[in-house]
């Protein structure tokens, strides 16, 4: 029966994915970016050959998507994947080549443009799951890092590998800090080591395992039934709230803390998404956000 299910899953997936709405995405030279009428937007770095790596031309695609796209109100999710024999491998030689020939200004201009793409991924108001194969190398271990859920597969490869070329992952280093802490960051920075998936698994890096690239369409798929089920007004609070509390410089901004969480359930409350929620539990019903 399970192997049933998962075909069926594996064939919603798939459907998923063909079915792009067209009127709303933009086209994109290193990205494939498709909406399916249910509202996941799948973004699929798409320079397999060179491993999805970074450029000037997929960083400005990826703070675009995420900027304008992915904040339509049709969007209920993003499902953030890679083309080819990887999720991504850090940054592109060529594009690295550049800097050493950029001015101080050209150089902190550039680095600037990553670190935006990064925060505008980080602060995307809707879940984005993130699929991940083969390997994340630097800069995507960043990628990694700003999904709110992560699957990957049990032969994925990850690593920091910045400090062997003379430079360290700053740019993402908020955003990794952030998901495994200072502790193994600490380690990993200055290390360079390759690790596993389990060792990302246990670190927090990545949320859940599955045995191999094939299952991972049917992972996610399972993951998007459980998100489209709940409020998606609900999820946006839910995720800037985990940042407020979390990163220092928001915290600042609410010295009470607890009068900041206080009039966040009470605002939900008489929201019409927390109304409907509530009627819809006291009445036994499926509340009007969850449509089959």
């Amino acid at each position: 029966m399970y192997g049933v299910l998962q075909r069926v899953s594996h064939a919603r997936f798939a459907v998923s994915l063909q079915m792009g709405y067209e009127k709303k995405l933009m086209s994109n030279s290193t990205l494939k970016v498709s909406l399916d009428p249910r509202g996941v937007l799948t973004v699929t770095l798409n320079r397999p050959d060179v491993r999805n790596a970074f450029n000037e031309v997929l960083i400005d695609e990826l703070g675009r998507v995420f900027a304008t796209e992915a904040l339509e109100p049709e969007v209920r999710v993003i499902v953030l994947r890679g083309e080819g024999r990887l999720f991504c491998a850090g940054g592109d030689l060529n594009w690295m080549r550049k800097s050493i020939d950029f001015t101080p200004a050209e150089n902190l201009a550039d680095t600037m443009k990553l670190t935006r793409m990064f925060a505008a991924m980080n602060e995307c108001p809707k879940p984005v799951i993130g699929a991940v194969h083969g390997a994340a190398i630097g800069g995507g271990v960043g990628l990694v890092s700003i999904c709110d859920l992560v699957i990957a597969s049990r032969e994925t490869q990850f690593s920091l590998s910045e400090v062997r070329l003379g430079i360290v992952p700053a740019c993402i280093g908020p955003f990794v800090i952030a998901k495994i802490g200072a502790s193994h960051a600490r380690a990993l920075f200055l290390s360079a080591e390759r690790f596993n998936a389990e060792k990302a698994h246990q670190i927090g890096l990545i949320h859940q395992l599955v045995e191999s690239e094939n299952d991972l369409p049917g992972a996610v798929e399972k993951m998007l039934e459980n998100i489209l089920l709940c409020s998606p007004n609900a999820m946006t609070v839910a995720k800037r709230l985990v940042l407020d509390l979390s990163w220092p410089e928001r915290r600042a901004q609410s010295p009470d803390v607890l009068e900041y969480v206080a009039k966040t359930l009470a605002d939900l409350r008489v929201t019409p998404e927390g109304q409907e929620g509530l009627r819809a539990f006291l009445e036994k019903r499926k509340p009007n956000w969850i449509h089959e």
